[in-house]
């Protein structure tokens, strides 16, 4: 059994914006393409071009449509007003680097850990035999088992990137951090609540999957924000615009739009 540390100095992770989140997918290419270079490499496909592809991904990004609820939807619309649409919500899911983490635990040689100093999760592959031990007792499904190699990969926050002194400091990021176009995706330090990480987790009542179950995830999603729905189309169309406050080209424009 591998022992994880009483304490770490961070707690380095994710914070996930749900409300923003596209569903692109690039953050999953990108930190592809970066730990496919990286101490992880070789991240190997199989059977890549045939009707049913297989490979290692650390980050997959899954996409649901859910029923509005009174956390998603607005739910003061009057009574004839029509229901709000389903919401689509795109879930990227890869390690939490979990406080108290099973797939550490479970670990029979040690190759599983969790760093003292940051907190994150990571495989020593040379000590790793590919008994899938860890794989079963993570809950989210976020190993992954490499048949070529015969051992578990998983995430590691691009521990080779954002240690990196080579790279400008603002590019010490995760690969999946800095490739998400709509800045759904933020990286920083969830044990100190100063940070900016930190302060958007608890202005946005952020939240951790399954949390219920004791392991203590250190990322968290951002839940979606209260949609509009029909009971809010007579205050938008009490919004007006004042045309003064434009700049002359889209004062223009709104001229030849409005004729």
């Amino acid at each position: 059994m591998t022992m994880l540390p009483k304490a770490t100095g961070k707690k380095l992770g994710l914070v996930i914006d749900l409300d923003i989140c596209v569903g692109c997918h690039a953050c999953a290419v990108a930190c592809k393409e970066w730990n496919a270079g990286g101490i992880s490499a070789p991240l190997t496909d199989e059977s890549a071009y045939d009707a049913e592809p297989f490979g290692i991904w650390f980050n997959r990004v899954h996409s649901y449509e859910s029923e509005p609820s009174p956390h998603v939807c607005a739910t003061s619309a009057p009574k004839d007003s029509k229901p709000p649409a389903p919401l689509t919500v795109h879930f990227p899911r890869s390690c939490l680097h979990c406080e108290d983490a099973a797939c550490v635990t479970v670990c029979p040689t040690g190759a599983s850990y969790k760093r003292e100093a940051d907190g994150i999760v990571l495989v020593d592959e040379d000590k790793c035999i590919g008994c899938k031990l860890c794989s079963w007792a993570c809950p989210y499904g976020a190993r992954e088992y490499s048949a070529v190699e015969g051992v578990m990969k998983k995430c590691t926050l691009c521990v080779d990137r954002i240690y990196n002194e080579t790279l400008p400091e603002a590019e010490r990021q995760p690969a999946c951090v800095m490739a998400c176009p709509t800045r759904a995706r933020a990286f920083g330090d969830l044990g100190d609540p100063d940070s900016t990480v930190s302060k958007s987790v608890v202005e946005r009542d952020g939240v951790a999957p399954l949390e219920q179950l004791g392991y203590r995830p250190t990322n968290r999603y951002l839940p979606p924000r209260p949609r509009r729905t029909g009971g809010d189309a007579e205050s938008q169309s009490e919004e007006t615009l004042n045309r003064d406050q434009l700049p002359p080209l889209l004062r223009w424009v709104d001229r030849v739009l409005s004729r």
